[in-house]
């Protein structure tokens, strides 16, 4: 066909559907809706191709030419002119990707995937543990630059000592690059890849010395523990003894940034129940105050008009707990050991036990039907609880189980 057949004004004017030659392979196209388009038909290897050189008006009849002479001296070294361009924007997209950094990976994978997370606390777990260990050594890295060394540099000093928590976040790193990998802002293996790759670095997580549980005293020494913190007689022994009452978490007592929580203040305590607020991650819990937990709230008034427990810290509850029993934890104390109590001295339900601590109980489905907090169960169970706890018994010694009476 010979060349230059069209004119400007041919291209300006051709308002009718179909494909208007202008030679050398070089085609304006027209669609029914009226929009034109160029495209180049060429042979290579026997075989016809058709390859878009974009739209008019955005491109003149001139700039057509211009890319259809580009693309007939690649045809002509036998270059594919389409594969060429393929190339040439997968560089051009993986250099521009050198400017995204991990952490925005993070939080676009994050972001992805939360609607398919059960529960509100796994995004929670991801952004905390991210930024706490991975952050601060490749956030504002390049995702392509991410390599073994810098991977095992996050992982190493911590992996003996925080074994499941670094094999967590060693898992969030893989997944992370992996995400990075399909959209194409990195290429190559992934380096955080456990199996074949970092199991031949490091120890697997089974085989890592164990840490044992928080430390917990048997509940049956709990009435003389109370009784030791009451003789300190200090605002962080009475917390302590308070978050023992109730099987609190230390970080309700006194606040959590991380987890976005306030301290437990005066506004938050009402007719007898201590409600603590909702956070981003978990909903707001009703706490039944039992009447030793009311009575050691009497002692703390006056203090300080807002917060219960002014000036008390988390290290500061530890210390008045270890004054006590050097193995003993907050944790254990408060929680774990109710919990043994509660199973093995009460005949309360499970569901029951576990709201008292503000777990998620049951799958999505009984929760959907089973939407009360059991708080009058709480309640009894609270009172029996703290019975227990401020009555000195003879080592050993275990309560009669309790006959449960329906609300």
């Amino acid at each position: 066909m010979p060349a230059n057949r069209l004119t400007a004004l041919k291209v300006e004017k051709a308002k009718k559907r179909g494909m208007y030659g202008d030679g050398d392979g070089l085609y304006l196209r027209v669609t029914p809706e009226g929009t034109k388009n160029w495209v180049l038909r060429y042979m290579l290897n026997g075989k016809a191709h058709w390859m878009g050189l974009g739209p008019y008006p955005l491109y003149s009849l001139q700039d057509a030419r211009g890319k259809a002479l580009d693309a007939r001296r690649l045809r002509y070294e036998g270059i594919d002119p389409i594969d060429r361009r393929r190339a040439q924007r997968a560089q051009e997209k993986l250099e521009a990707a050198k400017a995204i950094t991990f952490r925005e990976c993070a939080i676009s994978y994050i972001k992805s995937h939360r609607a398919g997370w059960k529960h509100p606390k796994h995004a929670h777990q991801w952004e905390s543990s991210l930024e706490a260990y991975v952050y601060p050594a490749i956030g504002n890295l390049p995702v392509d630059a991410v390599d073994t060394a810098l991977v095992m540099k996050i992982l190493e000093p911590l992996w003996s000592t925080k074994t499941e928590t670094m094999s967590r976040v060693r898992g969030r790193i893989e997944s992370v690059l992996d995400w990075a990998k399909a959209r194409k802002y990195r290429a190559g293996e992934n380096p955080a890849l456990w199996r074949g790759h970092l199991d031949k670095l490091l120890p697997a997580k089974g085989k890592v010395r164990k840490r044992g549980h928080y430390g917990a005293p048997p509940y049956d020494q709990l009435p003389t523990l109370i009784a030791k913190l009451q003789q300190q007689a200090t605002v962080p022994a009475n917390a302590s003894e308070f978050a023992i009452l109730t099987a609190v978490r230390v970080s309700d007592i006194v606040g959590s940034k991380r987890e976005d929580r306030t301290p437990m203040l005066w506004a938050h305590v009402s007719n007898g129940i201590w409600t603590i607020p909702a956070t981003k991650n978990e909903a707001a819990h009703k706490v039944p105050l039992s009447e030793p937990a009311l009575a050691l709230l009497e002692q703390m008034k006056g203090l300080d008009p807002r917060i219960v427990f002014p000036g008390v810290t988390g290290d500061s509850m530890l210390a008045a707990i270890k004054r006590v029993d050097q193995s003993a934890t907050i944790h254990g104390t408060a929680r774990a050991s109710f919990r043994t109590w509660a199973a093995e001295c009460t005949n309360y339900p499970r569901e029951v036990c576990e709201q008292a601590l503000a777990h998620t109980v049951g799958t999505d489905v009984e929760r959907a039907y089973q939407r009360g907090d059991l708080f009058e169960k709480r309640r009894r169970l609270m009172a029996a609880w703290a019975d227990y706890c401020l009555k000195p018994q003879a080592s050993g010694t275990v309560t009669p189980l309790r006959k449960e009476v329906p609300a």
